[in-house]
C-alpha cells in the first residue's frame, strides 16, 4: 500500500462509505483513480465487502455481553470454536492466551436473553465454565480500526 491507498482506507473508515464521489471530496484524489484503487484494495483483500453497518441499539440488539470461555477440548481449536460461533447472538469470538481460552462478544435483545446465551454455552460439553461481563454503556463500537488512528500514523506504519 502507498500513501494514497492509506488515505482512501482512512477516509472510508471515517465516512463509513466507499462512495467514490464522497471519497474524492474527502481526499482530493480523482474519482477515476479512486475506482482503480478501490478495485485493487478489493482484489488484495483489504476491502472485504460493501455491507451497510447497523446500529445494534436502534435495531433492538443493544445488550452487549462479553463472555470468557474456559474449555477442555481435543483437536484443533477451530473445531471447538465452530460450536461457540453456532450460539445465537455471538458476533465476535477470539482465541486467546492465558487463563481464558476464548473471549466471545454477543449482541442480545434484552437482559432476559443473557440467561439463554450462557445456557447455550454451558450446554457445549467441552465448556468447563464461563465468566460473563454485562456492559453498562458502549463507549466505542468502531468496526473500522483505521478510524481510530490519525492519518499520519497510518501512513507511517502502513506504507511501504
Amino acid at each position: 500500500m502507498d500513501e494514497r491507498d492509506v488515505r482512501l482506507v482512512k477516509a472510508i473508515s471515517d465516512l463509513g462509505t466507499g462512495s467514490p464521489e464522497r471519497l474524492h471530496e474527502e481526499t482530493g484524489i480523482p474519482v477515476s483513480t479512486i475506482h482503480y484503487r478501490l478495485n485493487n484494495l478489493r482484489e488484495s483483500g483489504v476491502i472485504e465487502n460493501d455491507l451497510y453497518d447497523l446500529d445494534h441499539e436502534a435495531l433492538g440488539l443493544g445488550v452487549t455481553v462479553i463472555v470468557e470461555v474456559l474449555a477442555d477440548y481435543d483437536g484443533p481449536y477451530e473445531e471447538f470454536a465452530d460450536e461457540l460461533l453456532g450460539v445465537e447472538g455471538v458476533t465476535e469470538a477470539f482465541f486467546t492466551m492465558g487463563e481464558t481460552d476464548f473471549v466471545v462478544l454477543a449482541r442480545l435483545s434484552s437482559s432476559d436473553t443473557v440467561e439463554r446465551l450462557i445456557s447455550d454455552f454451558e450446554a457445549i460439553p467441552e465448556v468447563e465454565r464461563t465468566n460473563s461481563t454485562f456492559t453498562i454503556a458502549t463507549l466505542r463500537d468502531e468496526p473500522r480500526a483505521p478510524a481510530t488512528y490519525e492519518l499520519e500514523t497510518l501512513v507511517e506504519e502502513l506504507t511501504d
